[in-house]
């Protein structure tokens, strides 16, 4: 009986093994690249999450919107936020504002959040990356990718002001594309 169980359960691994043993290739489309002065922040985009909030990042990283600007407010131990041209956090794209695509995704290390104000229909430009769980964001952000490598080029961000995050000399996106986009 005990064999039995065994060979079922070596079957059953065997099975599975090959399945992990390869990630998937990741889908260019889907997939931004942001380049820092420490290197590079590779994020899978999540266009069944967030379709708006996707095709923005998407359009305005084609447009080179987001190549130079800054990461304004970095709070230590929270989050990193950018996508502001004006680097005060009340600037954006001067687009339509885009409406909350909520979804049960949790934010965990390394989750990427639109950025709002009040309204949760004001999303535009500004997107933070969370360094660590923060079940307070859950289903009042949405959700539209994660860091999938480079996280520690993140964490190397200078840190704000314990009080309001803002830093003074703030670390720079160099370039931010589309990976679909690199070779044209």
């Amino acid at each position: 009986m005990k064999l039995t169980r065994f060979a079922t359960l070596l079957a059953l691994l065997m099975l599975v093994a090959p399945a992990h043993a390869q990630a998937p290739k990741p889908d260019p489309e889907s997939t931004l690249i942001i380049e820092l002065k420490t290197g590079k922040v590779t994020i899978a985009m999540r266009p069944d999450l967030a379709p708006k909030h996707v095709q923005r990042v998407k359009d305005l990283a084609r447009a080179k919107f987001y190549d130079g600007l800054v990461f304004h407010r970095v709070i230590d131990g929270f989050m990193a936020q950018t996508g502001d041209p004006t680097g005060t956090g009340k600037g954006g794209s001067g687009r339509e504002r885009l409406p909350l695509e909520a979804s049960a995704v949790p934010f965990e290390r390394g989750t990427i959040g639109a950025a709002r104000g009040p309204s949760r229909d004001s999303a535009d430009s500004q997107f933070f990356i969370i360094y660590r769980h923060s079940p307070h964001l859950n289903g009042d952000y949405t959700v539209w990718g994660r860091v999938v490598d480079g996280m520690a080029h993140i964490d190397q961000l200078r840190k704000g002001d314990p009080g309001t995050g803002l830093v003074a000399d703030p670390d720079r996106m160099l370039k931010v594309y589309v990976l679909a986009d690199e070779k044209k």
